[in-house]
């Protein structure tokens, strides 16, 4: 269990809503009832008293999920629009999978008592939807267009109070770099850094509204690199985000290959209105738990200059380098063990450029809140059973009946996870 000393910063979480089965280990057998889940939970390592089945698979790309009242579960995917699943006789799996809409690819997906939001990469679509349905309810809507595209261009969305609509911008570039030098160095970044100013962010819209555009919208979060793993605390109706750090530390700067591995630190932010995570100027750092300088802004890995760093929001909860978090989701449900509750799951998509070490993620996580304010802390809940990266978690969504769900955009597959108890 990973446990950072990082303190929480964040704003009290309500009751959160995840649902994670699992039990035992691979193999293991129970005298009593007989489980619901796979005897290998289908691939998954999970704590005692947890189980998981496979509930769907040939998904395709699937990304971001959202259930329904019923236990539809709907899911966003990378290969042209959304899938809804059913698991229609009750067994745990899902013997209906319909293709809901098709059009463009995207990740980011949202449950209305009306409709489902799609985003795609350029656009927001409402389309109506009567629950219970697989079907639309009628043609679709476009609530947001002209959305960034290119660089980090997969939108995450999550519906708040009062019509509000919050879509992720992630940034063009990896340390606002001028166009043409993505990724090079060393040398300086803009500063200001104006793509700011359309970008590396989070963007508020009214969820009932055609044809907005970003000059339509309020600019909620700033200083966010790819924040597309957000998500609506329950109760407190706070907007959190995971965010994918930046790259290119050792390539670019020649800092120690340590440093370029562990840092900097991928984090989850709560974000109140006007809120700054302090991209490209700033990062968090993995093992000490303070804010300093990136290169491009005259930090250097001494790890000593914190500058205007000290002004920009706290982590909720840090994690190592690279890990890409890619979605997040609250429990709120009972059937979890007490601890969980209202706790916040991170799905990790795993790290690419962690080498000559290991790369690392792939894999489901726990942070822990206490009274709605998150501990610091975190441990895996979901793994791979065999090879580290033949699982790469992309989306989560709690079900009415307290199951957490898990896809997998790489494998195509949607898993069930329960608790059994011990």
């Amino acid at each position: 269990m990973h446990t950072p000393t990082l303190r929480s910063f964040t704003i009290a979480l309500g009751a959160g809503a995840l649902i994670l089965g699992g039990p035992r280990s691979l193999g293991q057998t129970r005298a009593s009832a007989p489980s619901p889940c796979a005897d290998d939970n289908a691939g998954l390592t999970l704590p005692e008293g947890f189980c998981a089945q496979l509930f769907a698979e040939k998904v395709g790309r699937a990304r971001h999920l959202a259930v329904a009242p019923n236990g539809d579960v709907f899911a966003a995917t990378r290969d042209g629009g959304v899938v809804v699943l059913r698991d229609a006789d009750g067994d745990g799996k899902a013997e209906v999978m319909e293709t809901f809409w098709t059009g463009a690819n995207g990740s980011g997906i949202a449950l209305a008592n009306d409709a489902v939001y799609f985003a795609t990469t350029d656009r927001v679509f409402r389309i109506p939807w009567k629950p219970g349905e697989l079907k639309p309810a009628g043609p679709e809507q476009v609530i947001a267009k002209d959305l960034p595209t290119s660089g980090h261009d997969q939108k995450g969305i999550a519906l708040g109070a009062g019509n509000a609509l919050f879509v992720s911008f992630g940034s063009l570039t990896n340390s606002c770099q001028p166009r043409g030098q993505d990724r090079q160095g060393p040398f300086p970044s803009p500063d200001p850094c104006t793509e700011l100013e359309g970008r590396g962010g989070v963007w508020r819209f009214d969820a009932r509204e055609l044809d907005q555009t970003p000059a339509d919208a309020k600019r909620w979060a700033t200083g966010l690199r790819n924040p597309m793993a957000i998500t609506i605390q329950p109760g407190t109706g706070m907007l959190y985000a995971g965010v994918h750090g930046r790259d290119q530390l050792t390539e670019n700067w020649k800092w120690p290959a340590e440093e370029g591995r562990e840092n900097p630190a991928e984090v989850v932010f709560a974000l109140p209105e006007g809120a700054d995570g302090g991209w490209p100027y700033c990062f968090f750092d993995s093992r000490r738990h303070i804010r300093l300088l990136n290169p491009e802004y005259g930090g250097d890995s001494t790890g000593t200059k914190v500058g205007r760093c000290d002004t920009k929001a706290m982590p909720a909860v840090a994690f190592p380098g690279h890990w890409a978090p890619n979605a997040t989701a609250f429990y709120s449900g009972s059937r979890f063990p007490a601890k969980y509750q209202g706790g916040l799951f991170v799905a990790f998509h795993g790290s690419w450029n962690r080498a000559p070490a290991p790369q690392q993620g792939y894999r489901v996580v726990f942070a822990p809140f206490t009274n709605g304010t998150a501990a610091g802390t975190f441990e895996t809940f979901a793994s791979p059973t065999g090879d580290p990266a033949s699982i790469r978690p992309a989306g989560l969504a709690v079900g009415p009946d307290g199951s957490l769900y898990i896809s997998a955009d790489a494998q195509g597959k949607v898993w069930k996870v329960m608790y059994v108890g011990r």
